[in-house]
């Protein structure tokens, strides 16, 4: 029987594309969805400016949006999956949670908690069971999991695969495409033919989710992982796709064939959106490239190519479908991750 879930933030980019890949899940039924207090009452046909690359599913056409609020969502609603902004997610998301739902969210609030998840499935599935701590601390009958940032979903997967070697300095410089600023968020004038060396808090989510995406779970307490990492982060006018520059220095000798061994055969997990294989490695000096690669294993795997290297260690760049692998899909991911452990 499939588990019944709403999606908190329905008519945006991310909430869109939530619908998109929920509607077909054989695990999940849509059963509620949720925005701001201008789109309640209508039906969602009429609430949300459909973008997806694909036909609006004609029976989440006519539901009705109601008000993103506890007491507007089903109690048979087992599961909630928000895209809502940071701002909204970190007033509305723990009233859920103490009023019993599951929540798992792509927003950033919350992320580096001590008591929230932050999970990549195949990188951190373990760190899922620090919501035993989080339910005792907090008092929630729900429970909340983050999934990461869109640019940190793509080279963290990378860094585990190598994480055996010893993993001390990390530099990524990224291009991430404009549909990771939402639909009204880079203007054309302001990024065709252009640039923008500049994303707000995008380079300290780099460098600090990543570290507590691979840092340690003793059942108790969870410690982030000692690499020092720095980044640069760019907008570029690619549409989707985040395409990152990576120098890993680690503390044993690592050579590129390792690498892409360790990369290539880094396991996925038997969880209908982990892709097999979850990372593909490319032996061309020129990929991987957003346009031709972006939509590996239905845009849930990272692609990594131009395996070198460097005076600064190992030198390679890695690619991910930003709403997908790096935001929808992740959710969606981590979604599976808590119907499998039981928590729905």
């Amino acid at each position: 029987m499939a588990v019944r879930v709403g999606v908190l933030g329905a008519t945006g980019a991310v909430g869109q594309r939530l619908i998109q890949l929920l509607d077909p899940h054989p695990d999940f039924e849509i059963a509620a969805l949720t925005a701001s207090e201008s789109s309640a009452g209508k039906t969602y046909r009429e609430a949300a400016k459909w973008r997806v690359d694909s036909p609006i599913p004609d029976d989440v056409a006519d539901t009705t949006v109601t008000a993103t609020d506890p007491d507007e969502v089903p109690d048979d609603v087992d599961l909630l999956f928000s895209s809502l902004p940071s701002s909204i997610g970190a007033e509305v998301e723990p009233p859920f949670c103490e009023a019993g739902y599951v929540v798992s969210s792509n927003s950033s609030n919350g992320r580096m908690d001590d008591d929230i998840p932050l999970v990549i499935p195949e990188v951190n599935a373990d760190h899922i069971d620090l919501l035993e701590v989080q339910r005792d601390r907090r008092g929630w009958d729900g429970a909340m999991v983050k999934n990461p940032n869109c640019s940190t979903i793509t080279f963290v997967p990378t860094l585990a695969a190598l994480a055996d070697y010893g993993l001390e300095k990390v530099h990524v410089s990224t291009l991430q495409a404009v549909s990771g600023a939402g639909y009204d968020g880079v203007s054309s004038m302001e990024i065709i033919d252009n640039a923008i060396p500049y994303i707000g808090s995008e380079e300290e989510k780099l460098e600090t989710e990543s570290r507590k995406l691979l840092g340690d779970f003793d059942g108790a307490s969870l410690s982030l992982n000692g690499m020092a990492v720095s980044a640069s982060c760019n907008r570029i006018p690619t549409i989707d796709g985040h395409l990152e520059n990576v120098w890993v220095e680690t503390a044993e000798d690592l050579t590129t064939d390792e690498a892409a061994a360790a990369m290539s055969e880094y396991p996925s997990l038997d969880l209908r959106s982990s892709p097999d294989p979850l990372i593909h490695v490319f032996d061309e000096p020129d990929r991987p490239q957003p346009r031709m690669d972006r939509t590996l294993g239905d845009g849930m795997a990272i692609a990594a190519g131009g395996l070198q290297e460097s005076p600064f260690g190992l030198q390679f760049n890695c690619l991910a479908h930003n709403t997908i692998r790096g935001a929808a899909g992740a959710s969606v991911l981590n979604g599976e991750l808590l119907l499998e452990n039981g928590y729905l």
